[in-house]
């Protein structure tokens, strides 16, 4: 027996499965991205009536330094940050990534406008840049307007309930589509460990306030072929966000689905404003628009129909 539901009912309430099922892939990526060359930085530098400037050297293209720019209106202090993010050196090592960018020669990179810093409390949370990459073949600019918020995680909770499957959902105001939107539990990393499991627990007991254990988490993502990454992106026509994505199932009694609806959840001091729902699971994928909703339950049926899905015990 493990443990749903902390602050709602006694610990024999809810029966759940003890398999971990978090792929090594992930590992593998996370350490191949560590093992990544980083680019060689040069002094930055700026005059009264000239924008900041920085200079970096890639291992891609050595004797083509690129030329880092900032916006009229940045301050050096957030010049610095964003060069000195995780969130840019992250992007950077992509570009030189066995299926980046440069990889193979045919783009350059040659400068790159840093436009916004948004902070969230000591880090930066988002980075807007331009980056101008060239196609050598024809001499044109690839499209590189870049949202950056780097990775997070989503989590498709499974409850079953007299013989019926829900799903645990969260509604939140979401302010970029003006709208009050009906999706998973999700988060995105704190740090820069690359603690995708931690986080994807600690994003449910935030925002739905249950408690999982790491053991029976399966990663829906991890399913996927490794030239994805065992990640998905949700837009990635303009942001650089990737997303692992898990899977939780679990067994409850139906007073359990009653008090989890409605129930008001959130971190009220990061503005976070959030309504639990539970929907039958077999109405979800015509009930949201969420993106991350969508993808979890197209990975999850085809891994259910290919058997690769552990068994509830």
């Amino acid at each position: 027996m493990t443990h749903l539901l902390q602050s709602l009912l006694p610990m024999s309430a809810l029966t759940l499965p003890k398999r971990l099922v978090v792929s090594s892939s992930l590992t593998l990526l996370l350490d191949r991205c560590t093992r990544s060359k980083k680019p060689l930085y040069s002094r930055m530098s700026a005059t009264s009536s000239t924008p900041l400037t920085h200079s970096i050297s890639l291992p891609s293209q050595l004797g083509q330094p690129v030329q880092i720019v900032a916006s009229p209106g940045l301050s050096d202090s957030e010049f610095r940050s964003a060069i000195e993010s995780s969130l840019f050196k992250k992007w950077l090592k992509n570009l030189e990534s066995e299926s980046g960018i440069l990889a193979n020669g045919d783009m350059t990179l040659t400068q790159v406008l840093i436009q916004g810093v948004d902070m969230f409390g000591k880090r930066i949370g988002f980075l807007k840049f331009k980056a101008d990459i060239i196609d050598k073949g024809t001499g044109k600019k690839v499209p590189g307007i870049v949202f950056a918020r780097g990775p997070a995680v989503a989590v498709l909770i499974l409850l079953e309930s007299d013989g019926e499957t829900y799903a645990v959902l969260t509604e939140q105001a979401r302010v970029p589509t003006g709208r009050l939107v009906l999706e998973l539990p999700a988060g995105m990393l704190d740090d820069d460990k690359g603690d995708f499991v931690g986080t994807a627990v600690r994003e449910v007991e935030e925002e739905i306030g249950i408690q999982l254990n790491l053991e029976d988490m399966v990663d829906l993502t991890a399913f996927l072929e490794p030239s994805t990454g065992f990640k998905v992106f949700p837009s990635p026509g303009g942001c650089d966000e990737e997303i692992g994505l898990f899977l939780y199932r679990g067994c409850v009694d139906k007073n359990i689905i009653t008090q989890l609806q409605g129930k008001e959840t959130g971190l009220l001091e990061h503005g976070e404003l959030i309504k639990v729902c539970v929907v039958p699971y077999e109405k979800l994928w015509r009930m949201t628009p969420d993106a991350k909703t969508l993808m979890a339950i197209a990975i999850y049926e085809m891994a259910k129909k290919e058997g690769l899905l552990p068994h509830k015990s």
